[in-house]
């Protein structure tokens, strides 16, 4: 039983923010995974574009006037950040944004253009964390937690409610974990309606902190943190956190950045959504089979969409090759006339699309009398894949990789 929340602390934060933010129905998504039924939680629709406006909001709320006359700070990767100052001008007070200094430019314009004072800081999060606690303490302001606060893991809980009120028979949820703030607000308010409801959280391979606290019985701090996904790129999970994912959440698993990558094409090709890295996750993993969904009722938290546009275009090619839609060839290759043309004859033929052509002949590893030809192309999936690379054997070509 939480000592950290209650669930009419839950019900109290969603009439509060019944006014301020949207409540973003879920969209099934049935290609995600053609052996269960997926649907979305499409968080990334809401005002900022992220879930996080609803901790921030309510935990600003509360504030007395007092706190509320000496601003609040906070820190973030960005979407907490745009929660806050969101939240802070819409209750008429200052606030004072840390973020990391490698923040997506979009996110940092974003928080500016809601009214916020921003500080870039060196390093990730938890540095961020670090330059804010110094803050408030010379300054005076209430300083508002990203993840690790009863009334922002009551906010982020709401979501939990709505999910449940609008799929009452749901099977499984899966949620994003970085310093563990929305899965323990979403799975303590599934929980307490329904226990039977399985909730799964999702880490990046590079920033597995709640995973590894979780397996080793405490918190611990990861020396260093790297993945796509920033918004959960976090070195160490939150103390009331900790807690109540190890009571409430059944597991957590993680995906890569690839995975991330695939996940986040998919949703822009087969439901128009555009989710950051951190927001994919969850659909990653329901993509590759890391959570249990066969036969299913399964919602996919999508968290947030603040992705930066340059990263987009980084993001959308990994994933045209984690899927298959994309293939870099290399091949060795006799360096006679008309050997070029034969060979994208063969590839055409066999319904592959050549978008770029790399020819060698300067490579001190081959033959004189040889060259090395590198094409990339679209294909269908990876069994076109095989089917092309079989085509080219079969006509005499030897494929490098």
């Amino acid at each position: 039983m939480s000592t950290v929340i209650q669930l009419t602390d839950v019900y109290r934060a969603a009439h509060v923010l019944k006014s301020v933010v949207r409540r973003t129905e879920l969209i099934h998504a049935p290609k995600i995974n053609p052996e269960s039924t997926i649907y979305l939680k499409p968080e990334c629709l809401q005002h900022t574009g992220s879930f996080k406006l609803r901790g921030a909001y309510y935990k600003i709320s509360q504030l007395s006037e007092e706190e509320k006359s000496h601003g609040v700070i906070a820190c973030s990767a960005g979407n907490h950040a745009q929660g806050v100052a969101l939240g802070a001008k819409a209750n008429g007070i200052k606030s004072l944004i840390c973020l990391p200094e490698g923040a997506p430019i979009s996110k940092v314009e974003a928080t500016k253009k809601y009214g916020a004072d921003v500080r870039l800081v060196p390093g990730v999060y938890d540095d961020a964390y670090a330059e804010a606690l110094r803050l408030r303490d010379k300054h005076g302001y209430t300083f508002v937690h990203p993840f690790d606060d009863p009334l922002v893991i009551a906010g982020q809980g709401t979501i939990g409610l709505e999910i449940i009120d609008e799929l009452p028979d749901v099977d499984a949820v899966i949620v994003p974990v970085g310093g563990g703030g929305l899965i323990s607000g979403v799975a303590f308010a599934i929980k307490s309606i329904n226990p039977n409801v399985k909730v799964y959280g999702v880490q990046a391979t590079g920033a597995p902190s709640m995973v590894k606290s979780l397996s080793g019985g405490e918190r611990i701090t990861l020396p260093s943190v790297s993945t796509v996904a920033d918004g959960i790129a976090v070195k160490e999970p939150g103390e009331h956190t900790f807690e109540l994912c190890r009571e409430y959440v059944d597991d957590i698993v993680t995906v890569t950045d690839d995975e991330i990558a695939a996940a986040i094409l998919a949703m822009m090709e087969q439901e128009k959504l555009v989710a950051e890295g951190a927001g994919a996750v969850a659909v990653a993993a329901a993509m590759f089979d890391k959570v249990p969904v066969k036969g299913r009722k399964v919602v996919c938290l999508v968290s947030g969409g603040n992705i930066d546009v340059n990263m987009l275009s980084r993001v959308i090619n990994r994933g045209l090759i984690k899927s298959g839609r994309q293939y870099a060839v290399t091949i060795d290759l006799s360096d006679n006339p008309g050997v070029l043309a034969h060979v994208s004859k063969v590839v055409g033929e066999l319904g592959g699309n050549i978008i770029s052509v790399t020819h060698e002949r300067t490579s001190t590893d081959t033959p004189i009398a040889s060259c090395t030809l590198r094409l990339v192309m679209e294909t269908r999936n990876h069994e076109h894949i095989e089917i092309i690379r079989r085509g080219l054997a079969e006509a005499g070509y030897q494929v490098v990789k």
